[in-house]
């Protein structure tokens, strides 16, 4: 099950934990958390209006993770629905960073926090501009 929801700032989305995402204490292997993550980038991007695929198809660019962090705070476990609120930090045209809280959807217990900072670049891997229409996405408005 997946559900998202925006305000100005936050894309949230709903996943439940599958049985396959625990480990043998029952609770959310680690490591998915980063699959939640980009489970939030994918849905941030959506709800701002583009697809990411465009992105690598129509305009040869890739958002490249270079850092990713995540800090436990409490369990996730089979079945729990959680929520993905996703919002960008400060960025520029040639680095993104996305920022990221899941809490428990029932409860609102914060279960983990954590930040990818990703390098935009060309097909060949080389660092690269977002093209315009999308760099106004995670680019302040200019300061007049």
């Amino acid at each position: 099950m997946q559900k998202t929801s925006t305000d100005s700032d936050f894309v949230d989305t709903v996943v439940q934990v599958r049985y396959a995402e625990t480990d043998q204490m029952g609770v959310a292997y680690h490591a998915n958390y980063l699959v939640w993550f980009e489970v939030g980038r994918v849905a941030w991007c959506n709800a701002r209006g583009f697809q990411y695929r465009d992105l690598e198809a129509r305009d040869n660019r890739m958002m490249m993770v270079v850092e990713a962090s995540c800090r436990f705070k409490a369990p996730a476990r089979f079945e729990d629905e959680v929520v993905i609120r996703t919002s960008v930090g400060p960025s520029s045209d040639k680095l993104i960073r996305f920022r990221y809280e899941i809490s428990n959807r029932h409860t609102g217990q914060l279960l983990a926090t954590g930040e990818t900072v990703h390098v935009v670049t060309d097909r060949d891997l080389r660092p690269a501009r977002l093209p315009e229409h999308v760099r106004r996405l995670f680019l302040p408005p200019p300061q007049t």
